[in-house]
């Protein structure tokens, strides 16, 4: 998001609008965030392999038509707005990324991206995206805090100052919670049996 944002107060009116029911108001919202909710997506698309074939103005429109889509929703915030719209778009990317797996060559070329540093042993451009988009909605049953914080770290690429700040918990959570996280989400996808470790101590 970009920190010199000009109109905070018009977002949360029509925030407002659209929780009390007017679905106008999402139109006017849209277009306020546009340029913010584009850079999410620039962000996104980053991390995908370089032959995608959609762009950023096409992943904030799919965006939208799932917004639009949406009933009885209720957003307390513009914060909660972008990390809303950031999730959306991460399972409209995997959504997308499914459908191309299921017509791509079994012999099609493959190169490994790291999604991050910190999570080197997920391949970006494969699909472990898959795998790690089942595992956090499995996460987010058990700890749904430890989900917003991987995403707004590994997907939004927020420090955790800056999460902590978005959350409206400690740094020290926030580190606690990334740690629990990672350890949750590399078992799961590393395990056999595709289980994690039932004893991990929630964060």
């Amino acid at each position: 998001m970009h920190s010199n944002d000009p109109v905070p107060g018009e977002i949360t009116s029509l925030l407002n609008r659209w929780n009390e029911g007017d679905r106008e108001a999402l139109a006017g919202l849209a277009a306020l965030a546009f340029d913010d909710l584009r850079a999410i997506a620039g962000g996104y698309l980053r991390r995908e392999r370089d032959a995608h074939t959609l762009q950023a103005t096409a992943l904030v429109n799919e965006l939208y038509i799932r917004l639009a889509a949406q009933r009885n929703i209720k957003i307390t915030d513009r914060r909660h707005f972008f990390t809303l719209s950031a999730m959306i778009m991460r399972r409209i990317l995997n959504d997308y990324a499914r459908r191309s797996a299921a017509q791509k060559r079994p012999d099609a070329d493959r190169v490994r991206i790291p999604l991050h540093e910190d999570m080197s042993w997920v391949n970006a451009a494969g699909e472990d995206m898959l795998t790690l988009d089942q595992s956090l909605q499995e996460l987010e049953v058990l700890h749904g805090r430890s989900v917003r914080v991987v995403e707004l770290r590994f997907f939004l690429g927020c420090t955790n100052n800056e999460i902590a700040d978005l959350l409206q918990v400690s740094r020290t959570t926030v580190d606690r919670d990334l740690e629990f996280a990672k350890t949750w989400l590399f078992q799961r996808m590393n395990s056999p049996s595709g289980s994690a470790d039932p004893n991990v101590p929630i964060g």
